[in-house]
């Protein structure tokens, strides 16, 4: 939602400022909730103006700017897992990030993550000892 104008608060809180009336009172009159007026007057009060802050402004990453660290990271153990991943990034950086973090991170970077060498050699391993087993049954018959 957009912030309301200057003019308008300004009118908001010269009205509370002119008469003798309640907060309730003039948020009604101008159709804006109490805490608003509440918030302007404060406002007021506390920094001489009722301008609005400044609005949104998206969140960085905890890895925000550690992009060359990373690919070397990945570089140097390209076949670590994300949790793996994880724990070298708090021994390295004294800082601990998720494994969704860091995947995020690295998906930015289009660093893809393999899958372990082991992992595919076990695999050939399990279709060779059943293949194994399939030629050792057939023979028997």
């Amino acid at each position: 939602m957009k912030a309301y104008s200057i003019d308008f608060r300004e009118k908001i809180v010269k009205a509370y400022e002119q008469g003798n009336t309640s907060i309730r009172k003039i948020a009604s009159r101008f159709d804006v909730s109490k805490s608003l007026v509440q918030k302007l007057l404060e406002m007021k009060r506390s920094q001489g103006h009722v301008e609005p802050k400044k609005q949104g402004g998206g969140m960085k990453s905890e890895l925000y700017g550690y992009g060359p660290q990373i690919a070397e990271m990945v570089e140097k153990y390209p076949d670590a897992t994300l949790s793996e991943y994880c724990e070298y990034w708090v021994e390295t950086h004294n800082q601990g990030v998720s494994t969704s973090t860091m995947c995020r991170a690295l998906q930015k970077q289009k660093l893809t993550l393999k899958k372990r060498h082991y992992a595919a050699v076990r695999q050939q391993r399990k279709e060779s000892k059943s293949s194994d087993a399939s030629m050792g049954s057939k023979s028997r018959i």
